[in-house]
């Protein structure tokens, strides 16, 4: 098996392993209430973080054989796996509109995947790198700042705390990316600070999806993350790694229409959000026969 494929495959089953620990991350949230903040004391939790561990294990040997710009989109499909999964697994029934997003979503990303090139032949600096952190830091605490200003709308709080999520995650893969293509030139002992940017950047992306999912359920903080995600990753992968698409400007014009197809796709399942399940019928009145001979 080639490079290209291998990578799709690592990437796809990651998304999958993504989408159930979202599931089970949103379903924690929901039980702890719109003001739980801890939890990691519950059993469940740690179950969702062992599938996100799992996904983040494939995401790395998809990144080790393919490209940013080819790998991160495809994590988009999180959200498009989710919503069949959630149906069998919680009985959460997605709106019509949102299996059209997710339809629409996954052939935007089909286009994409059809005009990804080859990867690049850079590899970023320290100094590029540490400029790069810095940013980061900076556009999550913005994000975070701005999420604690609409802290009494739960969908606008969540998303941008999910888009906080998206880049954190975002920038774990472009270091991930970085340290796949060095490990076979540097020590172990040089490794160290891009392995500490990786699990510090990971880390956070978890416990911020995790605070994204209270009071705005599943789709919305998901999608937004899906999104935020690989334009984070591919934009840095096209700037730093010298990545390119295939067919020159045209190629580059059909990824623009691709990913905004995707994009439409992605505002669809963010708008048609996940119906709740069915009340349960009332039980029948039951009539109270009087005593015999009364």
């Amino acid at each position: 098996m080639s490079d290209v494929p291998l990578s799709v495959l690592f990437a796809l089953v990651s998304a999958v392993a993504y989408a159930a620990g979202a599931i089970v991350q949103e379903r924690v949230a929901v039980q702890q209430g719109p003001e739980g903040y801890a939890p990691w004391g519950r059993p469940a939790w740690w179950g969702a973080v062992a599938l996100n561990g799992l996904g983040a294990l494939l995401h790395v040997g998809a990144l080790a054989f393919g490209p940013l710009s080819l790998v991160q989109p495809l994590g988009a499909l999180t959200i498009v796996f989710a919503l069949p999964m959630a149906a069998l697994l919680v009985r959460q029934r997605a709106s019509a509109a949102a299996w059209r997003g997710a339809l629409l979503a996954a052939a935007g990303l089909a286009g994409l995947l059809a005009l990804t090139g080859s990867g690049g032949e850079r590899v970023p600096g320290g100094q590029a790198l540490g400029v790069l952190g810095l940013v980061t830091l900076g556009t999550v605490l913005a994000l975070l700042l701005v999420a604690r200003g609409v802290h009494h709308h739960p969908a606008a709080r969540g998303g941008f705390v999910a888009a906080a999520a998206g880049v954190a995650f975002g920038m774990a893969s472009v270091y991930t990316k970085t340290v796949t293509d060095r490990i076979a030139h540097e020590s172990p002992l040089e490794m160290l600070p891009l392995l500490g940017a990786v699990s510090v950047l990971a880390c956070a992306g978890m416990l911020l999806s995790q605070a994204s999912y209270r009071g705005a359920g599943l789709t919305a903080p998901l999608a937004t993350q899906t999104v935020v995600n690989p334009v984070t990753a591919a934009a840095v992968g096209f700037a730093l790694f010298g990545e390119h698409m295939r067919f020159g400007v045209l190629g580059e014009a059909g990824a623009a229409v691709a990913g905004a197809i995707a994009a439409v796709g992605l505002v669809w399942l963010t708008v048609g959000r996940t119906a709740p399940p069915p009340a349960p019928e009332p039980p029948a009145a039951v009539t109270e026969s009087s005593p015999s001979g009364v």
